[in-house]
Protein backbone atom coordinates (compact mmCIF):
# COMPACT_ATOMS: atom_id res chain seq x y z
CA UNK A 1 0.00 0.00 0.00
CA UNK A 2 1.12 3.54 -0.77
CA UNK A 3 1.75 5.83 2.23
CA UNK A 4 -1.07 8.30 2.78
CA UNK A 5 -0.55 12.04 3.31
CA UNK A 6 -2.29 13.67 6.29
CA UNK A 7 -6.10 13.80 5.94
CA UNK A 8 -7.43 17.06 4.53
CA UNK A 9 -4.27 17.87 2.60
CA UNK A 10 -4.18 18.08 -1.21
CA UNK A 11 -3.69 14.66 -2.76
CA UNK A 12 -5.07 12.70 0.20
CA UNK A 13 -8.12 11.41 -1.67
CA UNK A 14 -5.99 10.41 -4.67
CA UNK A 15 -3.67 8.36 -2.48
CA UNK A 16 -6.64 6.83 -0.67
CA UNK A 17 -8.33 5.74 -3.90
CA UNK A 18 -5.06 4.39 -5.26
CA UNK A 19 -5.14 1.72 -2.54
CA UNK A 20 -8.61 0.47 -3.50
CA UNK A 21 -8.74 -3.19 -4.57
CA UNK A 22 -10.06 -4.01 -8.02
CA UNK A 23 -13.33 -5.47 -6.79
CA UNK A 24 -14.12 -2.29 -4.85
CA UNK A 25 -13.53 -0.14 -7.92
CA UNK A 26 -15.84 -2.39 -9.96
CA UNK A 27 -18.52 -2.08 -7.28
CA UNK A 28 -18.26 1.72 -7.39
CA UNK A 29 -18.54 1.75 -11.19
CA UNK A 30 -21.66 -0.45 -11.09
CA UNK A 31 -23.25 1.68 -8.36
CA UNK A 32 -22.59 4.93 -10.26
CA UNK A 33 -23.96 3.42 -13.48
CA UNK A 34 -27.10 2.21 -11.70
CA UNK A 35 -27.49 5.57 -9.94
CA UNK A 36 -27.43 7.46 -13.24
CA UNK A 37 -29.95 5.09 -14.81
CA UNK A 38 -32.32 5.43 -11.86
CA UNK A 39 -31.85 9.20 -11.84
CA UNK A 40 -32.76 9.31 -15.53
CA UNK A 41 -35.98 7.36 -14.98
CA UNK A 42 -36.85 9.49 -11.97
CA UNK A 43 -36.05 12.75 -13.77
CA UNK A 44 -38.32 11.87 -16.70
CA UNK A 45 -41.14 11.17 -14.26
CA UNK A 46 -40.41 14.29 -12.20
CA UNK A 47 -40.28 16.53 -15.27
CA UNK A 48 -43.62 15.28 -16.53
CA UNK A 49 -45.20 15.68 -13.11
CA UNK A 50 -43.81 19.16 -12.43
CA UNK A 51 -44.61 20.51 -15.91
CA UNK A 52 -48.05 18.91 -15.65
CA UNK A 53 -48.66 20.70 -12.37
CA UNK A 54 -47.52 23.98 -13.96
CA UNK A 55 -50.04 23.41 -16.76
CA UNK A 56 -52.80 22.34 -14.33
CA UNK A 57 -52.93 18.70 -15.38
CA UNK A 58 -52.00 15.59 -13.39
CA UNK A 59 -49.17 14.08 -15.46
CA UNK A 60 -48.40 10.33 -15.27
CA UNK A 61 -50.29 8.81 -12.33
CA UNK A 62 -51.44 5.36 -13.48
CA UNK A 63 -48.48 2.94 -13.67
CA UNK A 64 -47.12 2.30 -10.20
CA UNK A 65 -47.55 4.46 -7.11
CA UNK A 66 -47.85 8.12 -8.18
CA UNK A 67 -47.00 6.98 -11.71
CA UNK A 68 -43.38 6.19 -10.80
CA UNK A 69 -43.24 3.19 -13.15
CA UNK A 70 -44.37 5.20 -16.19
CA UNK A 71 -40.78 5.98 -17.23
CA UNK A 72 -39.85 2.30 -16.97
CA UNK A 73 -42.86 1.34 -19.08
CA UNK A 74 -41.96 3.93 -21.72
CA UNK A 75 -38.36 2.69 -21.79
CA UNK A 76 -39.42 -0.93 -22.29
CA UNK A 77 -41.86 0.08 -25.02
CA UNK A 78 -39.13 2.06 -26.77
CA UNK A 79 -36.74 -0.89 -26.60
CA UNK A 80 -39.19 -3.19 -28.39
CA UNK A 81 -40.03 -0.76 -31.19
CA UNK A 82 -38.81 -1.45 -34.70
CA UNK A 83 -35.31 -0.19 -35.44
CA UNK A 84 -35.43 1.72 -38.72
CA UNK A 85 -32.32 2.82 -40.62
CA UNK A 86 -32.56 5.17 -43.62
CA UNK A 87 -31.35 3.81 -46.95
CA UNK A 88 -28.84 6.64 -47.45
CA UNK A 89 -27.43 6.42 -43.91
CA UNK A 90 -23.86 5.41 -43.18
CA UNK A 91 -24.45 2.14 -41.33
CA UNK A 92 -21.37 2.09 -39.07
CA UNK A 93 -21.40 5.78 -38.11
CA UNK A 94 -25.20 5.74 -37.75
CA UNK A 95 -24.81 2.97 -35.15
CA UNK A 96 -21.82 4.46 -33.29
CA UNK A 97 -23.11 8.05 -32.98
CA UNK A 98 -25.54 7.47 -30.06
CA UNK A 99 -22.91 5.39 -28.29
CA UNK A 100 -20.37 8.21 -28.61
CA UNK A 101 -22.90 10.63 -27.11
CA UNK A 102 -23.79 8.39 -24.16
CA UNK A 103 -20.43 7.06 -22.94
CA UNK A 104 -18.78 10.46 -22.10
CA UNK A 105 -21.84 11.43 -20.06
CA UNK A 106 -21.30 8.43 -17.79
CA UNK A 107 -17.50 8.77 -17.67
CA UNK A 108 -17.64 12.40 -16.50
CA UNK A 109 -19.47 11.35 -13.31
CA UNK A 110 -16.52 9.18 -12.24
CA UNK A 111 -14.57 12.17 -10.84
CA UNK A 112 -17.48 13.54 -8.77
CA UNK A 113 -17.06 13.07 -4.97
CA UNK A 114 -20.35 11.85 -3.49
CA UNK A 115 -19.17 11.80 0.10
CA UNK A 116 -16.22 11.70 2.51
CA UNK A 117 -14.10 8.77 3.60
CA UNK A 118 -16.15 5.72 4.62
CA UNK A 119 -15.60 2.04 5.34
CA UNK A 120 -16.90 -0.49 2.78
CA UNK A 121 -16.50 -4.13 3.82
CA UNK A 122 -13.60 -3.14 6.04
CA UNK A 123 -11.78 -1.04 3.43
CA UNK A 124 -11.40 2.70 4.00
CA UNK A 125 -12.14 4.55 0.79
CA UNK A 126 -13.74 7.73 -0.51
CA UNK A 127 -17.18 7.79 -2.12
CA UNK A 128 -15.69 8.52 -5.51
CA UNK A 129 -14.66 6.32 -8.42
CA UNK A 130 -11.48 8.24 -9.28
CA UNK A 131 -9.80 11.46 -8.21
CA UNK A 132 -7.38 12.87 -10.74
CA UNK A 133 -5.12 15.92 -10.42
CA UNK A 134 -6.99 17.31 -13.45
CA UNK A 135 -10.49 16.12 -12.55
CA UNK A 136 -12.29 19.26 -13.78
CA UNK A 137 -10.54 18.98 -17.14
CA UNK A 138 -11.90 15.43 -17.44
CA UNK A 139 -15.44 16.82 -17.12
CA UNK A 140 -14.78 19.45 -19.78
CA UNK A 141 -13.18 16.88 -22.08
CA UNK A 142 -16.13 14.50 -21.77
CA UNK A 143 -18.63 17.25 -22.52
CA UNK A 144 -16.59 18.23 -25.59
CA UNK A 145 -16.36 14.66 -26.89
CA UNK A 146 -20.10 14.15 -26.52
CA UNK A 147 -20.86 16.65 -29.28
CA UNK A 148 -19.08 14.40 -31.79
CA UNK A 149 -21.88 11.88 -31.41
CA UNK A 150 -24.45 14.56 -32.20
CA UNK A 151 -22.55 15.84 -35.24
CA UNK A 152 -21.92 12.33 -36.57
CA UNK A 153 -25.55 11.35 -36.07
CA UNK A 154 -26.72 14.26 -38.20
CA UNK A 155 -24.12 13.59 -40.89
CA UNK A 156 -24.69 9.83 -41.02
CA UNK A 157 -28.49 10.09 -41.29
CA UNK A 158 -28.33 11.10 -44.95
CA UNK A 159 -30.99 13.78 -44.46
CA UNK A 160 -30.70 17.60 -44.46
CA UNK A 161 -32.78 18.22 -41.33
CA UNK A 162 -30.67 16.11 -38.92
CA UNK A 163 -27.56 17.65 -40.48
CA UNK A 164 -28.83 21.17 -39.75
CA UNK A 165 -29.63 20.18 -36.17
CA UNK A 166 -26.18 18.68 -35.65
CA UNK A 167 -24.44 21.77 -37.04
CA UNK A 168 -26.46 23.94 -34.69
CA UNK A 169 -25.40 21.76 -31.79
CA UNK A 170 -21.73 22.00 -32.75
CA UNK A 171 -21.85 25.81 -32.83
CA UNK A 172 -23.83 25.90 -29.59
CA UNK A 173 -21.54 23.59 -27.61
CA UNK A 174 -18.38 25.33 -28.81
CA UNK A 175 -19.80 28.71 -27.81
CA UNK A 176 -20.98 27.74 -24.36
CA UNK A 177 -18.09 25.39 -23.67
CA UNK A 178 -15.82 28.45 -23.66
CA UNK A 179 -17.98 30.30 -21.14
CA UNK A 180 -18.27 27.14 -19.04
CA UNK A 181 -14.51 26.68 -18.92
CA UNK A 182 -13.84 30.34 -18.14
CA UNK A 183 -16.30 30.27 -15.23
CA UNK A 184 -14.33 27.41 -13.63
CA UNK A 185 -11.03 29.33 -13.64
CA UNK A 186 -12.05 31.47 -10.65
CA UNK A 187 -12.81 28.35 -8.63
CA UNK A 188 -9.47 26.82 -9.56
CA UNK A 189 -7.63 30.01 -8.57
CA UNK A 190 -9.17 29.99 -5.10
CA UNK A 191 -8.98 26.24 -4.51
CA UNK A 192 -5.44 25.98 -5.86
CA UNK A 193 -6.18 22.61 -7.46
CA UNK A 194 -8.01 21.00 -10.37
CA UNK A 195 -8.97 17.99 -8.27
CA UNK A 196 -12.68 17.82 -7.45
CA UNK A 197 -12.00 16.40 -3.98
CA UNK A 198 -9.56 19.23 -3.19
CA UNK A 199 -12.10 21.81 -4.41
CA UNK A 200 -14.72 20.42 -2.01
CA UNK A 201 -12.21 20.42 0.85
CA UNK A 202 -11.30 24.05 0.09
CA UNK A 203 -14.93 25.12 0.69
CA UNK A 204 -15.01 24.18 4.37
CA UNK A 205 -14.72 27.85 5.33
CA UNK A 206 -17.36 29.01 2.81
CA UNK A 207 -19.07 27.97 -0.39
CA UNK A 208 -17.83 29.52 -3.60
CA UNK A 209 -21.34 30.54 -4.64
CA UNK A 210 -20.99 33.47 -2.21
CA UNK A 211 -17.32 34.15 -2.92
CA UNK A 212 -17.58 33.87 -6.73
CA UNK A 213 -21.16 34.85 -7.64
CA UNK A 214 -20.37 35.90 -11.21
CA UNK A 215 -18.66 32.58 -11.92
CA UNK A 216 -21.69 30.76 -10.57
CA UNK A 217 -24.15 32.73 -12.73
CA UNK A 218 -22.09 32.19 -15.89
CA UNK A 219 -21.70 28.49 -15.10
CA UNK A 220 -25.44 28.07 -14.43
CA UNK A 221 -26.40 29.69 -17.75
CA UNK A 222 -23.73 27.81 -19.67
CA UNK A 223 -24.72 24.42 -18.27
CA UNK A 224 -28.26 24.90 -19.60
CA UNK A 225 -26.88 25.76 -23.05
CA UNK A 226 -24.38 22.90 -22.86
CA UNK A 227 -27.12 20.31 -22.33
CA UNK A 228 -29.37 21.64 -25.15
CA UNK A 229 -32.22 22.24 -22.75
CA UNK A 230 -35.00 24.82 -23.04
CA UNK A 231 -34.83 27.74 -23.61
CA UNK A 232 -31.58 26.81 -25.40
CA UNK A 233 -32.81 23.64 -27.17
CA UNK A 234 -31.95 24.95 -30.64
CA UNK A 235 -30.46 21.65 -31.95
CA UNK A 236 -33.83 20.00 -31.32
CA UNK A 237 -35.98 22.84 -32.61
CA UNK A 238 -39.01 20.80 -33.63
CA UNK A 239 -40.75 23.82 -35.14
CA UNK A 240 -38.23 24.14 -37.99
CA UNK A 241 -36.13 20.95 -37.90
CA UNK A 242 -38.78 18.24 -37.40
CA UNK A 243 -36.90 16.76 -34.43
CA UNK A 244 -33.29 17.84 -34.69
CA UNK A 245 -30.23 15.66 -35.05
CA UNK A 246 -32.05 12.46 -34.00
CA UNK A 247 -34.94 12.73 -36.47
CA UNK A 248 -34.03 9.50 -38.28
CA UNK A 249 -33.37 7.47 -35.12
CA UNK A 250 -35.76 5.05 -33.47
CA UNK A 251 -35.88 2.28 -30.87
CA UNK A 252 -32.79 1.89 -28.64
CA UNK A 253 -30.65 4.31 -30.64
CA UNK A 254 -33.10 7.12 -29.93
CA UNK A 255 -33.25 5.97 -26.31
CA UNK A 256 -29.48 6.39 -26.04
CA UNK A 257 -29.71 10.03 -27.14
CA UNK A 258 -32.51 10.55 -24.64
CA UNK A 259 -30.41 8.88 -21.94
CA UNK A 260 -27.35 11.00 -22.78
CA UNK A 261 -29.35 14.22 -22.40
CA UNK A 262 -30.61 13.39 -18.93
CA UNK A 263 -27.31 11.93 -17.74
CA UNK A 264 -25.58 15.13 -18.86
CA UNK A 265 -28.11 17.11 -16.83
CA UNK A 266 -27.36 15.02 -13.74
CA UNK A 267 -23.60 15.21 -14.29
CA UNK A 268 -23.46 18.98 -14.75
CA UNK A 269 -25.75 19.44 -11.74
CA UNK A 270 -23.29 17.35 -9.72
CA UNK A 271 -20.38 19.43 -11.06
CA UNK A 272 -22.14 22.68 -10.10
CA UNK A 273 -22.78 21.26 -6.62
CA UNK A 274 -19.12 20.30 -6.31
CA UNK A 275 -17.74 23.63 -7.50
CA UNK A 276 -20.07 26.13 -5.87
CA UNK A 277 -22.26 24.49 -3.19
CA UNK A 278 -19.63 22.75 -1.10
CA UNK A 279 -20.11 19.29 -2.61
CA UNK A 280 -21.22 16.76 0.00
CA UNK A 281 -20.88 19.14 2.97
CA UNK A 282 -24.05 20.01 4.88
CA UNK A 283 -25.53 23.50 4.47
CA UNK A 284 -25.52 26.04 7.25
CA UNK A 285 -26.80 25.82 10.01
CA UNK A 286 -26.83 22.00 9.78
CA UNK A 287 -23.07 22.12 9.41
CA UNK A 288 -22.84 23.27 13.05
CA UNK A 289 -24.15 19.90 14.24
CA UNK A 290 -21.32 17.45 15.04
CA UNK A 291 -21.14 14.42 12.77
CA UNK A 292 -23.28 15.66 9.88
CA UNK A 293 -20.29 15.71 7.51
CA UNK A 294 -19.09 12.19 8.27
CA UNK A 295 -20.22 8.71 7.32
CA UNK A 296 -22.92 8.12 4.72
CA UNK A 297 -25.12 11.09 5.64
CA UNK A 298 -23.26 13.57 3.34
CA UNK A 299 -24.59 11.61 0.34
CA UNK A 300 -28.04 12.95 1.28
CA UNK A 301 -26.75 16.54 1.28
CA UNK A 302 -25.08 16.04 -2.10
CA UNK A 303 -28.15 14.56 -3.81
CA UNK A 304 -30.40 17.24 -2.27
CA UNK A 305 -28.24 20.03 -3.69
CA UNK A 306 -28.12 18.27 -7.04
CA UNK A 307 -31.91 18.11 -7.18
CA UNK A 308 -32.07 21.88 -6.75
CA UNK A 309 -30.30 22.31 -10.10
CA UNK A 310 -32.39 19.57 -11.70
CA UNK A 311 -35.58 21.29 -10.59
CA UNK A 312 -34.35 24.54 -12.15
CA UNK A 313 -33.88 22.67 -15.43
CA UNK A 314 -37.54 21.60 -15.30
CA UNK A 315 -38.68 25.04 -14.16
CA UNK A 316 -36.99 26.72 -17.12
CA UNK A 317 -38.56 24.29 -19.58
CA UNK A 318 -42.01 24.91 -18.20
CA UNK A 319 -41.80 28.72 -18.15
CA UNK A 320 -39.45 30.15 -20.80
CA UNK A 321 -39.95 30.02 -24.59
CA UNK A 322 -37.19 28.99 -26.98
CA UNK A 323 -34.78 31.76 -27.95
CA UNK A 324 -33.95 32.79 -31.47
CA UNK A 325 -30.62 31.49 -32.65
CA UNK A 326 -29.07 34.95 -33.05
CA UNK A 327 -30.16 35.91 -29.51
CA UNK A 328 -28.70 32.69 -28.18
CA UNK A 329 -25.30 33.15 -29.85
CA UNK A 330 -25.19 36.83 -28.89
CA UNK A 331 -25.70 35.88 -25.24
CA UNK A 332 -22.77 33.48 -25.34
CA UNK A 333 -20.23 35.46 -27.34
CA UNK A 334 -21.06 39.08 -26.43
CA UNK A 335 -22.08 38.75 -22.79
CA UNK A 336 -20.98 35.55 -21.05
CA UNK A 337 -17.46 35.29 -22.46
CA UNK A 338 -16.50 39.01 -22.02
CA UNK A 339 -17.95 39.02 -18.48
CA UNK A 340 -15.98 35.87 -17.65
CA UNK A 341 -12.73 37.37 -18.94
CA UNK A 342 -13.18 40.56 -16.91
CA UNK A 343 -14.11 38.53 -13.84
CA UNK A 344 -11.00 36.34 -14.16
CA UNK A 345 -8.80 39.44 -14.26
CA UNK A 346 -10.53 40.82 -11.17
CA UNK A 347 -10.19 37.55 -9.25
CA UNK A 348 -6.54 37.11 -10.21
CA UNK A 349 -5.75 40.71 -9.22
CA UNK A 350 -7.43 40.24 -5.87
CA UNK A 351 -5.48 37.05 -5.21
CA UNK A 352 -2.19 38.82 -5.92
CA UNK A 353 -3.10 41.75 -3.65
CA UNK A 354 -4.13 39.43 -0.84
CA UNK A 355 -0.91 37.45 -1.13
CA UNK A 356 1.15 40.63 -0.92
CA UNK A 357 -0.76 42.67 1.67
CA UNK A 358 -3.23 40.30 3.29
CA UNK A 359 -5.50 43.13 4.52
CA UNK A 360 -8.12 43.27 1.75
CA UNK A 361 -11.52 41.80 2.51
CA UNK A 362 -12.15 39.42 -0.35
CA UNK A 363 -15.97 39.16 -0.08
CA UNK A 364 -16.36 42.94 -0.06
CA UNK A 365 -14.13 43.48 -3.05
CA UNK A 366 -15.71 40.65 -5.02
CA UNK A 367 -19.22 41.84 -4.32
CA UNK A 368 -18.31 45.36 -5.44
CA UNK A 369 -16.80 43.92 -8.58
CA UNK A 370 -19.96 41.91 -9.20
CA UNK A 371 -22.09 45.04 -8.91
CA UNK A 372 -19.83 46.87 -11.36
CA UNK A 373 -20.09 44.02 -13.83
CA UNK A 374 -23.87 43.90 -13.56
CA UNK A 375 -24.09 47.65 -14.16
CA UNK A 376 -21.79 47.32 -17.17
CA UNK A 377 -23.98 44.55 -18.61
CA UNK A 378 -27.14 46.59 -18.13
CA UNK A 379 -25.56 49.62 -19.80
CA UNK A 380 -24.35 47.46 -22.70
CA UNK A 381 -27.82 46.02 -23.19
CA UNK A 382 -29.39 49.48 -23.12
CA UNK A 383 -27.09 50.85 -25.82
CA UNK A 384 -28.84 51.27 -29.19
CA UNK A 385 -28.12 48.72 -31.85
CA UNK A 386 -25.71 50.08 -34.43
CA UNK A 387 -27.49 48.17 -37.16
CA UNK A 388 -30.65 50.13 -36.34
CA UNK A 389 -28.75 53.41 -36.84
CA UNK A 390 -27.93 52.67 -40.47
CA UNK A 391 -28.35 55.49 -42.97
CA UNK A 392 -31.03 53.65 -44.88
CA UNK A 393 -29.03 51.72 -47.46
CA UNK A 394 -31.08 48.64 -46.62
CA UNK A 395 -34.83 49.14 -46.76
CA UNK A 396 -36.72 48.42 -43.58
CA UNK A 397 -39.44 45.78 -43.93
CA UNK A 398 -43.01 47.02 -43.54
CA UNK A 399 -44.63 46.51 -40.16
CA UNK A 400 -48.25 45.61 -39.53
CA UNK A 401 -49.01 46.20 -35.88
CA UNK A 402 -45.86 45.04 -34.10
CA UNK A 403 -44.82 42.28 -36.52
CA UNK A 404 -42.61 42.75 -39.62
CA UNK A 405 -44.14 41.35 -42.79
CA UNK A 406 -42.78 40.72 -46.31
CA UNK A 407 -43.16 43.45 -48.96
CA UNK A 408 -46.79 43.92 -49.91
CA UNK A 409 -46.21 44.92 -53.58
CA UNK A 410 -45.49 41.41 -54.78
CA UNK A 411 -47.71 40.19 -57.62
CA UNK A 412 -48.28 36.51 -58.19
CA UNK A 413 -48.93 35.61 -61.87
CA UNK A 414 -52.04 33.64 -62.62
CA UNK A 415 -51.41 29.97 -63.19
CA UNK A 416 -52.25 28.72 -66.73
CA UNK A 417 -55.36 26.55 -67.10
CA UNK A 418 -54.74 22.84 -66.92
CA UNK A 419 -55.36 20.86 -70.09
CA UNK A 420 -57.07 17.54 -69.82
CA UNK A 421 -55.69 14.78 -71.98
CA UNK A 422 -58.00 12.75 -74.17
CA UNK A 423 -58.67 9.19 -73.16
CA UNK A 424 -58.52 6.51 -75.86
CA UNK A 425 -61.96 5.24 -76.76
CA UNK A 426 -63.79 7.93 -74.80
CA UNK A 427 -66.90 9.47 -76.36
CA UNK A 428 -67.43 12.23 -73.80
CA UNK A 429 -67.94 15.61 -75.51
CA UNK A 430 -65.55 17.41 -73.12
CA UNK A 431 -62.78 14.93 -73.83
CA UNK A 432 -63.31 15.14 -77.55
CA UNK A 433 -63.28 18.94 -77.44
CA UNK A 434 -60.10 18.98 -75.44
CA UNK A 435 -58.56 16.44 -77.76
CA UNK A 436 -59.44 18.44 -80.86
CA UNK A 437 -58.06 21.58 -79.24
CA UNK A 438 -54.78 19.79 -78.57
CA UNK A 439 -54.62 18.65 -82.20
CA UNK A 440 -55.29 22.18 -83.42
CA UNK A 441 -52.52 23.50 -81.14
CA UNK A 442 -50.17 20.88 -82.46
Amino acid sequence: MNPLPPPGTPGYTQALLANDPLWLTIVKVVVVFALLLVMTLFMIWLERRVVGRMQQRPGPNWNGPFGLLQSLADGLKLAFKEDIRPVLADKAVFFLAPVISTIPAFVAFAVIPLGPEVSIFGHHTALQVADLPVGILVVLACSSVGVYGIVLSGWASGSPYPLLGSLRSAAQVISYELALGLSIIGVVLYAGSLSTADIVAAQQSGWYIWLLPVSFIVFAISMVGETNRAPFDLPEAESELVGGFHTEYSSLKFALFFLAEYVNMVTLSAVATTLFLGGWMAPWPLSLIPGVNSGWLPVVWFISKMFVFLFVYIWLRGTLPRQRYDQFMRLGWKILIPVSLVWIVAVATLRVLRNQYGTISAPVVLMVGAVVLVVAIVVALMLPDRAAEDDGTVAEPPVVGTYPVPPLDLTVPASPPRRRRSVAGSTAPETAAVGSGQKEDA
